[in-house]
């Protein structure tokens, strides 16, 4: 059995323009808004699965095509080059620490603009690998009341101080800090416990400044694991997902799919 897989049927794209960048973002679905940042290489057809499941789960979903060409099936070869681009280039930051990062202001003008055109309280945000600490970044805005940070990548976890930072700045980190401690605001982190590129210590990390607000789900992904997982599993949502209950990164993508329930409904 593989992982869930979608293709562009159904979604519609448009451009939108926030904090200076423009990109197009597909939407579809009905409900209340899911922000749905894709990870490395981009929209490919596991993240469309994964909006497709949130739309039949009563969402409406947009997902911003930040890299890469959408609907293109994810290699080994177009992932690589696509975060080596992504790397460098000044939208996202990926070596840097405790620094603005453009991309966040765009994000946070379409969470503002998901939520007006959308039902209910507010949005949900899911980042995911190289996209997972912009979820937390755009929880600096008050329309967003649900962000999850699946597998956070960058900065990337090159030496202990790369690897315990959280991939927002201190400004921001402090204001979401303040709306868990005072306005109710809660995040879910999710990550395999074997994977490097998304380290344990960025997650302790998130925990000192969230507390209780933080919860973690992490996925045993050590040689025997009870889910079959590789050492090398890294995408929670999407690449490692089997439609079987029981199965741990499908019972996690359920779990995400009642904290959105909750918080937005």
């Amino acid at each position: 059995m593989s992982a869930p897989r979608a293709d562009l049927s159904g979604w519609s794209a448009a451009p939108f323009n926030g904090g200076g960048y423009t990109h197009d973002v597909y939407r579809k679905g009905a409900g209340p808004g899911v922000l749905l940042i894709p990870e490395i290489p981009g929209i490919h057809p596991c993240v469309l699965a994964l909006g497709n499941h949130l739309v039949d789960n009563g969402f409406t979903v947009a997902i911003p095509s930040l890299f890469g060409q959408p609907g293109k099936p994810s290699t080994l070869g177009y992932a690589l080059a696509t975060l080596a681009r992504a790397c460098v280039t000044r939208e996202f930051a990926g070596f840097a620490t405790n620094k603005q990062r453009p991309v966040s202001v765009f994000l946070r003008a379409l969470a503002r603009d998901l939520d007006a055109s959308t039902p209910g309280k507010g949005i949900g945000v899911i980042g995911q690998c190289f996209t997972g600490g912009f979820a937390l970044a755009a929880a600096v805005d008050p329309s967003v009341l649900a962000p999850v940070i699946s597998q956070p990548t960058i900065p990337v976890a090159l030496g202990s101080t790369r690897r315990r930072n959280p991939g927002l700045t201190e400004a921001e980190l402090t204001t979401v800090a303040d709306r868990c401690a005072n306005d109710g605001l809660c995040a879910i982190g999710l990550r395999f416990s074997e994977d490097k590129m998304s380290p344990a210590d960025r997650f302790v990390t998130l925990k000192e400044r969230l507390g209780d607000a933080f919860e973690v789900i992490e996925i045993d992904s050590s040689p025997g694991n009870e889910g079959g997982f590789r050492k090398t599993a890294h995408s929670v949502l999407t690449d490692e997902v089997r439609e079987v209950d029981g199965h741990p990164a499908y019972e996690a993508r359920k779990r995400i799919v009642e904290f959105l329930t909750q918080r937005l409904t």
